[in-house]
């Protein structure tokens, strides 16, 4: 590694640290991820060298993935399981919603973008809608024509709006530490720690060589489920350690946002923050229908059914006790949607436009 570059994550990483401790100060909801997430965007907007270093970032998800499988304990499983039929509808409910903003934006924007073909605008603008699984997405719509910089552009937006909207918009509200479910272990185990972190590194690199999206988050989360539902109790994780990962995670949000971000399209931009706000308040009004066949309070099933990533949410989860364990089932079940379906699906409209009347 360069001596430039490592000198650059340096001084990013006590920017962000710096930014931590201040919304620690002002008591800001998610201090150590949202801190340094605005504090890197801000500075990376204004032309400064910021940089995130992948290790880091994956390590971070890996202690992220591995906290929140703590919370599965048979019975926290047993009611995720019963809630099934819940979690199928948020799936059609996400996918339904991502093609509904995909065609919003391709109707506001194809004719202001006559440099891009038909074809191409339609691939933008649906890959960008999608919910959930941003790189992913990014990567898609490259195989198919797409503009990836404003299918990448409008996903790292529409995270960045959740991320800062909804734990604001709870914490003003004082929906907070709700949840009454049982969290696994408490206590820090030295060895138990070892061991845990052993084995869940084992499933991320497994995830990683399976070519698994999310590879460090799924990976150490499904091993560290599998140990709680289990009935095995190895280790908490140090509170400490979970800070500096959500700190890592949000300097590798807010990397994303260069100096050359604020130029790509600002039309775009725009209409991908309004419509990022339109998405929270329908999610929020199916998350309040949910709840009432469920029981289950509005805000939890909010955050499983945001248009926010799989590990911000259930990290906002698990800072502001929101029912840890149901929005991260529902957040990975609609991952694993999104990345089997959404490519099909795809295809499947593009089949019918080609042979549609506005062909």
């Amino acid at each position: 590694m360069r001596l430039h570059y490592v000198f650059r994550v340096t001084l990013t990483l006590l920017l962000a640290l710096g930014a931590a401790a201040l919304c620690v100060r002002l008591r800001a909801p998610l201090p150590w991820m949202i801190g340094p997430l605005v504090a890197t965007a801000l500075v990376s907007m204004a032309g400064q060298a910021t940089q995130s270093w992948g290790p880091l970032r994956n390590t971070g998800q890996w202690v992220i993935g591995a906290a929140l499988g703590l919370y599965f304990t048979p019975q926290v499983t047993a009611l995720v399981a019963s809630l099934w039929w819940a979690i199928g509808l948020a799936i059609v409910w996400a996918l339904a919603l991502g093609v509904g903003f995909g065609a919003w934006l391709h109707w506001v924007h194809a004719p202001r973008l006559p440099d891009v073909n038909r074809r191409a605008m339609r691939a933008t603008a649906f890959y960008a809608g999608a919910i959930g699984a941003a790189s992913e997405m990014t990567l898609l719509s490259e195989r198919v024509g797409a503009r990836t910089d404003l299918v990448a552009a409008a996903h790292s937006l529409r995270l960045m709006v959740v991320v800062l909207v909804i734990p604001f918009g709870l914490q003003a509200s004082g929906l907070t530490g709700i949840d009454m479910a049982p969290a696994g272990p408490r206590a820090v185990q030295g060895t138990g720690l070892l061991l845990l972190g052993l084995a869940t590194g084992a499933g991320a690199l497994a995830m990683q060589w399976l070519g698994r999206a999310n590879p460090w988050f799924m990976g150490a989360l499904v091993v560290a489920m599998g140990f709680t539902m289990a009935g095995v109790t190895l280790s908490a994780i140090p509170l400490w350690l979970l800070n500096a990962a959500q700190l890592v995670i949000g300097v590798s949000l807010g990397v994303r946002f260069t100096a050359g971000f604020l130029h790509t399209a600002p039309r775009w931009l725009a209409s991908v923050a309004f419509g990022t706000i339109v998405l929270m308040v329908l999610c929020a009004g199916f998350a309040w229908l949910l709840s009432r066949g469920t029981g289950l309070h509005p805000v939890t099933l909010l955050l499983g059914t945001s248009p926010g990533g799989i590990a911000e949410m259930s990290i906002t989860a698990k800072v502001l006790q929101l029912g840890v364990p149901v929005v991260t089932a529902f957040q990975v079940c609609r991952l694993v949607a999104v990345l089997l379906l959404v490519n099909p699906l795809w295809h499947w409209l593009d089949a019918r436009a080609a042979t549609g009347p506005s062909r």
